[in-house]
């Protein structure tokens, strides 16, 4: 797939509780972001796992890692946005803004036999995003004016 003409995706929205899967279950908490945010992605944007740069209320900027769609492993009804921030904070930012800038794509969507398939394919994931972040065409997004903007505007 090409994506060049659909990356890099800017949004920025509301973080909320999700379905708590990837938090209890796996140790691996999402940033998940609102369902309005989710509704505007462009529909030539299509479900799967993506790295990219996230910042909490124009905090520092992180890595991150990001699924997008239905999580096939918990057959949710939902699509949503689950950043995976590449970075450790010590308590929850619910009702926080996220920004988020999706810079790649690393696979589709897909279901596993068991919960450790379905961790072992993040930790990969993660290791894939770590590696295409510090590429210079995918760093310099890192600095990207929209990480500097005004949070208040957001969905």
């Amino acid at each position: 797939m090409n994506f060049s003409r659909v990356l890099p995706y800017f949004c920025r929205g509301k973080v909320v509780p999700g379905f708590g899967s990837c938090s209890k279950e796996m140790g691996i908490p999402t940033a998940n972001l609102a369902k309005e945010v989710v509704e505007h992605i462009p529909e030539d944007i299509p479900t799967g796992i993506y790295y990219g740069w996230a910042s909490v209320d124009g905090g520092e900027v992180h890595k991150m890692v990001m699924s997008l769609g239905w999580n096939p492993f918990y057959k949710d009804k939902t699509k949503s946005m689950e950043p995976h921030i590449l970075h450790h904070f010590k308590e929850d930012f619910y009702g926080s803004t996220l920004s988020v800038c999706i810079v790649g794509y690393i696979r589709p969507e897909m279901s596993y036999n068991s919960v450790e398939e379905l961790i072992a394919a993040i930790h990969s994931d993660m290791e894939v995003a770590k590696q295409e972040l510090d590429k210079p065409e995918n760093r310099m997004y890192r600095d990207d004016n929209f990480f500097q903007e005004k949070t208040s505007s957001s969905l």
